[in-house]
């Protein structure tokens, strides 16, 4: 069962719209008990990074989903700041992250080579997947491009686990993967058939 985690962030019906197009069956969790079931896990997310994480902290599903992805090892991907959220920390907020996949998300406006670029970082950009990357292993043959809507960007400690890459004025972390714990900066469910392509690769892992 696909569940996406309703914490009250994030546009849930979008996701759950796009994989009833795909064929696949998905509901909303947003008790610890709907996740029980779960064998494939949608973190979505928007907003401030500290309020996404008190929000998800105070839902009372953190623990079910720590037991369910470090302890089970269930697929999850997290989407914007839900991708943000798996980190240590962020520039954004004092609380910290999840600390699935290490690293530290960053502001553009603290970078020099990107401080004068329009804020936030909106509209279509190309992602390039790295090599080996399971979350694009079919249908990325040609160059994807992707929606993002965002000011703040994953700095991945660990550059093997970057997925693929983006740029605005610097090449950014766009996705990451950790063996089964994954994360996109983009919104697939905003980015017509590439979205769409994501989502699949990620239920078929």
């Amino acid at each position: 069962m696909i569940r996406v985690v309703d914490y009250g962030v994030g546009n849930i019906q979008a996701f759950m719209t796009l994989f009833k197009r795909l064929g696949f069956h998905a509901e909303r969790a947003n008790t610890p008990d709907a996740l029980h079931d779960a064998t494939r896990l949608v973190l979505p997310g928007v907003g401030h990074f500290d309020h996404a994480m008190q929000r998800l902290n105070d839902s009372g599903m953190r623990p079910a989903l720590e037991r369910l992805v470090l302890g089970q090892k269930v697929p999850v991907v997290g989407v914007c700041v839900g991708m943000q959220m798996l980190a240590d920390g962020s520039d954004e907020g004092a609380l910290p992250g999840l600390s699935w996949v290490p690293g530290r998300v960053k502001a553009f406006a603290n970078n020099p080579l990107t401080a004068r670029l329009p804020m936030p970082h909106m509209g279509w950009n190309t992602l390039t997947p790295t090599a080996g990357a399971h979350l694009f292993a079919r249908g990325f043959e040609e160059s994807p491009q992707l929606y993002f809507l965002h000011s703040f960007y994953f700095d991945a400690t660990h550059k093997q686990d970057v997925a693929a890459t983006s740029h605005y004025g610097i090449d950014f972390d766009a996705a990451v993967s950790k063996g089964h714990i994954h994360g996109v900066q983009c919104h697939p469910e905003k980015s017509h058939h590439w979205g769409a392509q994501l989502l699949r690769n990620f239920v078929e892992l």
